[in-house]
């Protein structure tokens, strides 16, 4: 998948099947097994554990088998039978919108335009020409999804279809903040809605304006034509040279973006402050909200990868609006970036808080828009007349005292938490996954046992490790997790680290922990991990009043990631050019996320 010569359209484009056609045939997300599920949970919680603590957990385990546990059981069974996705709610909710924390750098994906690697190499003064460029081609992504000529994604192996949900919220979504939840706004149509519909009020118009952050200042302006088609590279190279020009004139602006790094609740105040200030200010952060995304030109020249995915993560939060499902980020010296709502390893209790979509949306874009610059080498080669285009608008907010010193306020605890973020992007070229694949192994396996080896080498014990398992087979679903240090992990790093073990006895040390992981794996796949399910098992009891399980108070409980004490999170990107990845959940701990490429 990581080609020269592939033809994006060919690739994700199609007129067999409608990219949601399928979504009410997939089927409804199980509710596990509980014996399978508390079984597996002992088996993860091992690695951590004194032979004395173990059977102190394994039988507080028991007692939730043969007691509480079945009542629980049965009520989610119970609740599961009038819900195709007995998750769904609460995922969104007590995963997303009840977090006080703030979004950025904490919560937000970061990804790295891949084309630094070929033709958008750094150089200084092409940042209009290239944001013109992948702004043309991440709109014909967007009108992919719009007109429902995304292919579906499918599985693999079986072949079977993938629910396809989160796309409609990878344009024009917006998080709202609130008081003591926030809010999340849809504004996403398909051609075929927009039909049936019309712009009748209840409906709304789709939205069709993208939103241009630069020094400060926020400006707005049509993304396509009429006939829904995007602005051509050379009209987006016009509108954006106005934009830079007018704040060269106008010097910085207030920099209202930085408020949607505040803490969630203290960001509500002030968006209520606003809003009470002048009429204006509510009109103009509609039109944010509704976008179909943000782009920002912004004044960093990142010094490298792994400067460029810092900035990306934890770049100027007066040039972003974190809020935003995809923030498009074009650096002075013409490289590129991204920070999205999409996807998000931070826990809150003890599972994975995640935003409306997964990062495999923005992934799939990305890599679109990568494939279109080695098509056209780097070099717009259609249409170069540019159409009359009014400039664009910037939007004037109204803001007083109280307001500016909730920026001051934002851009200080972002900058705090910031400066405690390190990022490195590492690339290993001794082999890649065809090497690996010669000797019938797993791509993905094979890093996650090293990881779980560097890590016992660096701090001489197994770390708690999330790895991302999707679960799109189901309806509405998204992840698993797959709680990858395993007895037998821990096993092979020890022999690694053992100088007197012999090369067979790691070897097969190696294969027995290789083995158990594609085992996981594939129980994950089918949400037959342990963290979903407890996680259901507890809401349960939350909702009727009933007192929190002595399981989830249990040492082991925190000691194997519960409560968000994962040390090393980490997620496969995939095969593609793509890749990027979140803040570690622990303020001394880890992020590990990789992609594997033919080579390297």
């Amino acid at each position: 998948m990581d080609g020269m010569d592939m033809d994006a359209d060919v690739l994700f484009g199609t007129d067999d099947e409608k990219t949601f056609a399928h979504q009410n045939d997939l089927p409804s997300l199980p509710v596990p097994d509980l014996d399978h599920t508390l079984d597996r949970y002992l088996d993860s919680v091992k690695p951590f554990l004194t032979s004395d603590e173990f059977r102190q957990t394994e039988f507080i385990v028991q007692q939730f088998r043969s007691g509480i546990g079945k009542e629980l059981q049965r009520k989610l069974q119970e609740k599961a039978k009038g819900e195709r996705n007995w998750l769904e709610k609460w995922w969104e909710d007590r995963a997303y919108l009840e977090g006080r924390y703030p979004a950025a750098p904490l919560v937000n994906f970061a990804g790295l335009g891949p084309y630094i690697y070929h033709y958008f190499p750094i150089q200084e003064g092409t940042q209009v020409e290239r944001a013109s460029f992948i702004s043309h081609f991440m709109l014909k992504f967007w009108q992919l999804i719009r007109n429902e000529r995304l292919r579906v994604d499918k599985d693999m192996v079986k072949g079977t279809n993938f629910c396809m949900n989160q796309f409609y919220k990878a344009f024009s979504t917006c998080k709202i903040p609130g008081i003591q939840k926030d809010t999340l706004s849809y504004c996403f149509k398909t051609s075929e809605i927009s039909m049936l519909y019309g712009n009748h009020e209840s409906e709304g118009p789709m939205p069709t304006h993208v939103v241009v952050l630069c020094r400060g200042r926020i400006f707005t302006m049509p993304a396509v034509d009429n006939n829904e088609e995007p602005l051509t590279p050379p009209e987006f190279h016009l509108q954006y040279q106005r934009i830079r020009d007018m704040c060269t004139k106008l010097g910085e602006g207030p920099g209202l973006g930085a408020l949607t790094g505040h803490q969630r609740t203290n960001w509500a105040k002030i968006r209520s402050r606003l809003l009470a200030l002048h009429p204006e200010n509510y009109h103009s952060l509609k039109t944010i909200e509704t976008c179909l995304c943000v782009v920002a030109l912004d004044d960093n020249s990142p010094r490298d990868v792994s400067h460029l995915y810092e900035l990306g993560l934890a770049g100027d939060p007066t040039n972003r609006w974190f809020d935003k499902s995809n923030t498009l980020i074009f650096f002075s010296n013409g490289i590129i970036s991204s920070n999205c709502d999409i996807f998000s390893e931070l826990c809150f209790l003890y599972f994975h808080k995640h935003a409306p979509v997964d990062a495999m949306v923005q992934v799939a874009g990305t890599f679109y828009c990568d494939l279109k610059v080695k098509q056209f080498k780097g070099k717009w080669q259609g249409e170069t007349k540019v159409r009359d285009l009014k400039p664009p608008e910037e939007l004037k907010f109204h803001i007083d005292d109280e307001v500016v010193q909730g920026i001051q306020e934002a851009k200080t605890l972002f900058g705090a938490i910031a400066e405690n973020l390190k990022c490195r992007a590492v690339v290993f070229k001794g082999y890649g996954r065809k090497f690996i694949r010669s000797l019938k192994l797993h791509p993905d396996t094979h890093v996650q046992l090293i990881l779980q080896y560097a890590f016992y080498k660096l701090h001489g014990r197994p770390p708690p490790t999330y790895e991302t398992a999707t679960t799109r087979q189901f309806y509405h679903a998204r992840t698993e997790t797959l709680r990858s240090c395993t007895v037998e992990a821990v096993e092979f790093a020890k022999a690694m680290c053992n100088k007197t073990s012999d090369p067979e006895t790691k070897r097969q040390l190696y294969l027995k922990a290789a083995n158990k992981h594609n085992k996981l794996m594939s129980e994950a796949k089918q949400l037959q991990g342990c963290d979903r399910h407890l996680l259901g098992l507890q809401l349960i009891a939350e909702e009727e009043g009933l007192p929190t399980p002595l399981l989830y108070k249990d040492q082991a409980f925190t000691k194997s990631g519960g409560g968000g004490n994962f040390a090393l999170s980490t997620s496969f990107v995939g095969y593609t050019t793509v890749f990027g990845g979140v803040a570690p959940m622990l303020e001394n701990g880890y992020g590990a996320f990789y992609h594997i490429m033919p080579d390297r």
